[in-house]
């Protein structure tokens, strides 16, 4: 039967993106997996993430089968989509690029900071995004690496001090440049963007593509997506049940359960504080 939509990063950073398509669709099943063994994607070569990918994407369809799959990843997103869509034409995939047309619309004084992974920044469709929809902006782009390693392995055990601390050097950057609209085009940042938020002040805007990605996903859906009261009456993977490491079609993984495919002891203290957080269903190693 299989999940309605699969979400896949390369750790904890497409959470917030599962969890805004579950706001406006509560009764659609969805789980995650985040491919921590490959982490992080933003510091590979376009080829090593094309194929880490595929293989996550392989692993997704044996266990889930998923109706629908959300790359909730900006670096597999704009360096290996293409690929991905000709490796599983069957399966509907949806990417997540930086909201720089969004950004274009809402800066005041034309200076715009992205905030991504070097394989983002670096990648000419980065580029391409920008002539075609900020073409009248300068846009100063930002590779934080230590930032997104801090978001993966200490943010759900941080202290807010910590926290702050973790986002003050790109916060400085952008302000240093006086961008009003700071770009998160890492999905990691989703976790801190009111961190980031806080440290640049109110008159500066940060933004990201939740709301884009969620709206695409359920347009490219097959089929109808379930309503409250299907979701009532099945007893498939849109059930509340406990997650199981054995997650098998056979027995379908609890709603939003989260997963990972490596993780030292501390990660996993970590993920385990992570959903904690958000009280979605810990899967575990898969």
């Amino acid at each position: 039967m299989g999940v309605d939509f699969a979400f896949l990063d390369s750790g904890t950073g497409g959470i917030p993106y599962m969890l805004s398509l579950k706001e406006k669709v509560p009764a659609a099943s969805c789980v995650y997996l985040g491919d921590t063994a490959h982490f992080p994607y933003g510091q590979k070569t376009q080829k090593e993430v094309a194929a880490a990918a595929a293989q996550a994407v392989r692993l997704m369809q044996e266990k889930w089968n998923p109706k629908t799959l959300v790359v909730a990843c900006n670096t597999i997103s704009v360096t290996a989509l293409d690929d991905l869509r000709a490796l599983f034409p069957s399966l509907p995939i949806v990417g997540t690029v930086p909201a720089i047309k969004l950004a274009a619309k809402v800066t005041a004084n034309k200076r715009v900071g992205l905030l991504a992974t070097n394989a983002t920044v670096r990648h000419p469709y980065s580029q391409k995004l920008i002539d075609d929809f900020a073409s009248d902006c300068a846009v100063f782009k930002r590779g934080d690496p230590d930032l997104i390693d801090f978001i993966e392995k200490k943010l759900f055990t941080a202290s807010r001090e910590e926290r702050m601390a973790a986002v003050r050097p790109a916060v400085d950057y952008f302000a240093a440049n006086d961008c009003d609209t700071i770009i998160l085009g890492c999905t990691h940042f989703t976790h801190i963007a009111d961190d980031i938020q806080a440290a640049a002040g109110d008159k500066v805007r940060v933004i990201d593509s939740r709301e884009g990605v969620a709206n695409q996903a359920l347009r490219v859906f097959p089929g109808q997506v379930p309503d409250q009261d299907a979701a009532q009456t099945d007893g498939g993977a849109g059930t509340n049940g406990a997650a199981s490491s054995d997650c098998g079609l056979s027995s379908a993984p609890a709603d939003k359960s989260f997963f990972f495919t490596a993780a030292t002891r501390e990660q996993e203290e970590e993920y385990r504080a992570m959903c904690a957080r958000f009280g979605i269903p810990y899967g575990g190693l898969v």
